[in-house]
């Protein structure tokens, strides 16, 4: 999953094809309708938030590359817990990549194409590395340096620097939502003279998932990335069922951006997506979140909002068999008027339930009321919306293989990519396909 780094140490066009006779789905374009005034309202605040973002971090710098802080606290007297040092001016790529997106959304074109161009320079000049990769998370703030700087703070008392070791990681869904990202800034300003850059370093990102995460274990996939300190990274051998939807979308996209017929995206997105396939169950009628450390092994006992939603809101081809997941999330991820992000969950995850805002705007048109209402209370006095009302909730997985059981964690924090999914969802612009909801065709399955 691209963690956010929320615990103490870190973290279409629809084309329906049938798979079979029962399974076949058409596409048709059906008229939005109309935005009620909460969510009319959550765009243009979420909106806002981001525009405050931007003009927090580039403190005074206007122009250039950016990478925007991914948590920053607001208001102790609204029961924020004290904030953890390690996330003090860290800015996740993950979050970044969302927030460039929802940039676009918003109309701030020249505001995404900074956090655009921070990440074009991450993958050009790495501090370590030559491959194409980019880390999990960078230093929030204008990127003045050649290579741009990762996340760490000097202990005074210790005399030494401190780094996370998931924060200088390499996620293979962090560097996907890169390549988003990239594909959407191409489609936003194919003519304008970075296109060809973001185009480009989409291309780099996805050969690196290519040859550094392809599955060598178990079913066909990629798994999960590197990581640790850059002289003894390891490969995570799991896979995950939202690494893969990100890939599938991602190179489907580069390889149609790329017009070449055997673009190497083809074979990328075909194997991305046949294993998110093999993830659905039509005996649950939901996605396992992934694999087990062999690679082959389902993961059959946790469940992953995102990974139950991505697929719907991608909607590639097939998904109408998928459509009754949304019955599955209301089941097992439903907490009070939101969602949580774990099975039976012990609290609201307002990103997920932005990002299940997105799903029902996409896939019905509408989302309820109750939730545009549930994510319009959770924005804090910075202009962010806060990663949970909660004080912390969990999510069952862990950070790393470093960590000693399921450590990651969301808090009471503005969080920059809760704000980012809201304001996708309020706009109802799709990252996986760089449209509004009303400007795509809405899949009509058979029930």
């Amino acid at each position: 999953m691209p963690i956010s780094a929320i615990s103490v140490f870190s973290r279409a066009r629809v084309r329906c094809a049938a798979v079979s006779a029962a399974l076949a789905c058409a596409a048709a374009a059906t008229a939005a309708p109309q935005a009620g005034a909460t969510q009319q309202a959550l765009a243009r605040e979420s909106c806002e938030g981001l525009r405050r973002a931007v003009s927090h971090d580039q403190a005074g710098v206007t122009s250039g590359p950016l990478f925007l802080a991914s948590y920053r606290p607001a208001d102790a007297g609204r029961g924020e817990p004290p904030f953890e040092p390690a996330l003090a001016g860290a800015g996740f790529t993950y979050d970044n990549a969302v927030a460039g997106i929802a940039l676009l959304a918003c109309g701030e074109r020249a505001a995404a194409r900074r956090i655009g161009d921070a990440v074009v320079r991450a993958v050009a000049h790495d501090q370590g590395f030559s491959d194409g990769r980019v880390r999990n998370a960078y230093r929030a703030g204008p990127v003045a340096e050649e290579k741009p700087a990762l996340p760490g703070r000097w202990d005074a008392q210790r005399k030494q620097w401190i780094a996370d070791a998931y924060q200088v990681s390499t996620a293979t869904g962090n560097v996907a939502w890169a390549a988003l990202l990239m594909l959407n800034l191409f489609q936003a300003e194919p003519s304008s003279t970075s296109a060809s850059a973001y185009l480009e370093t989409a291309r780099k990102l996805l050969a690196w998932t290519e040859q550094n995460t392809r599955a060598r274990n178990g079913q066909d996939g990629y798994n999960g990335g590197r990581y640790g300190w850059d002289n003894a990274q390891r490969a995570q051998t799991w896979k995950s069922t939202e690494h893969n939807i990100d890939i599938a979308m991602a190179a489907a996209w580069a390889a149609r951006a790329g017009g070449q017929r055997d673009a190497p995206e083809h074979r990328q997105a075909r194997t991305a997506l046949d294993f998110v396939s093999r993830m659905w169950s039509p005996q649950e009628q939901r996605f396992y979140i992934g694999t087990k450390e062999d690679g082959a092994t389902l993961s059959t006992e946790s469940s992953g909002l995102d990974a139950q939603l991505w697929p719907l809101l991608a909607a590639p081809e097939g998904s109408c068999a998928w459509t009754r997941g949304l019955e599955w999330v209301e089941k097992h991820h439903r907490f009070e008027a939101g969602y949580g992000f774990s099975r039976n969950p012990d609290g609201i995850w307002t990103e997920g339930s932005a990002q299940a805002a997105a799903t029902l705007v996409a896939r019905k048109g509408s989302a309820p009321e109750a939730l545009w209402q549930l994510l319009a209370s959770q924005r804090a006095g910075n202009g962010l919306y806060y990663a949970t009302p909660a004080s912390r909730i969990s999510t069952g997985l862990a950070i790393g293989p470093d960590s000693a059981g399921a450590d990651f964690y969301y808090y009471h924090w503005p969080h920059l990519g809760a704000t980012a999914w809201i304001a996708l969802a309020a706009t109802g612009f799709n990252p996986f396909t760089g449209k509004t909801a009303a400007s795509e065709a809405t899949p009509s399955c058979p029930a």
